[in-house]
């Protein structure tokens, strides 16, 4: 795990950074970005923030009334924030095919996705489409949604001549997956379900996911980046279903990220201007970092991409 830390990588930023560090100066007037998971923890920093920015942030939520009151308390703070609620449960197939849809409809340009909305280690359940639900809501969705968006991206980027930037929050927890790494065959095997493992795996898939992506788009010409992140270690209502884990951050809460913090690699790779062109890379502390073996491995991306386009294309 990435534990706070002073020291500045070649970015320039640190694990201490926070996301109005490493966006001081960028006027994101605009751009629009969508943002999920935004009605709390690093998610509702990440929109507050690129809001304070100039950016149009649109807030795809489960919650509509919750997401409304997010709205307002940023717009008191930032009387100038452009912000939109919409309603998205980023578990449920229809549900994405449905705002992608009516966010098309709108006319509204897109700049920036970012796929941060998840969930941690829940008991087994299956999602509205049969589907193990933290890789449903963690990766399947968001496998979808960004299909679904991604002629709406090109078309802004070629349109406007700004690059534009997919951002899909994974973790370090992503190195501690099932030994297959995706084990494509037993995705919804109750009886070797292991919460903590699941959560890997469906982290491990955002990492495929921006790399394969990645290369897709960079094989068309496409002026997008797709990049993944670990945010950091965050004692964020994420952990509520983390059992032991939850616990631990518990206990060591005063040696983690604050929320300001584990904003930060999300706002850099969305926003800072030093990664232009940057693209299928692995974030953390707002700098570079290795992802594992697995996330690397291109032909297992590969096959994700087409275990992923079945699941969505039959549901």
């Amino acid at each position: 795990m990435t534990w706070i830390s002073i020291f500045t990588g070649k970015s320039g930023f640190a694990a201490s950074s926070t996301a109005e560090d490493v966006t001081k100066g960028i006027d994101g007037t605009g751009l629009t970005a969508i943002v999920t998971g935004a009605t709390s923890g690093i998610g509702l920093e990440t929109a507050r923030v690129l809001a304070l920015r100039g950016v149009h942030v649109i807030m795809p939520v489960r919650n509509v009334e919750a997401g409304q009151k997010v709205k307002e308390s940023i717009s008191q703070k930032i009387p100038n924030a452009k912000l939109e609620v919409m309603e998205l449960d980023i578990s449920s197939l229809e549900s994405v095919r449905t705002f992608a849809s009516q966010y098309c409809s709108k006319g509204h340009p897109l700049n920036l996705l970012i796929l941060n909305a998840g969930i941690m280690t829940p008991p087994f359940s299956l999602s509205k489409d049969n589907i193990e639900l933290q890789f449903a809501t963690n990766h399947v969705g968001n496998f979808l949604l960004t299909n679904l968006l991604l002629d709406t991206m090109k078309k802004t980027a070629r349109e406007s001549g700004i690059e534009g930037r997919i951002v899909i929050l994974s973790s370090e927890v992503h190195r501690v997956t099932y030994k297959e790494g995706i084990r494509f065959d037993k995705i919804n095997d109750e009886k070797s379900y292991s919460p903590f493992y699941a959560y890997g795996q469906s982290k491990l898939a955002n990492a495929l996911h921006a790399n394969e992506l990645s290369r897709r788009l960079q094989a068309e010409g496409a002026n997008i980046t797709a990049n993944s992140l670990h945010p950091g270690v965050i004692n964020t209502n994420l952990a509520r279903n983390g059992g032991f884990f939850s616990v631990f951050l518990n206990v060591a809460n005063s040696f983690l990220k604050n929320i300001p913090q584990g904003a930060a690699t999300t706002c850099y790779v969305a926003l800072h201007p030093q990664l232009k062109g940057v693209s299928g890379q692995y974030f953390a502390d707002s700098n570079l970092n290795k992802a594992s073996k697995y996330a690397l491995d291109a032909d297992l991306a590969k096959k994700l991409w087409d275990f992923s386009s079945k699941l969505t294309k039959s549901n």
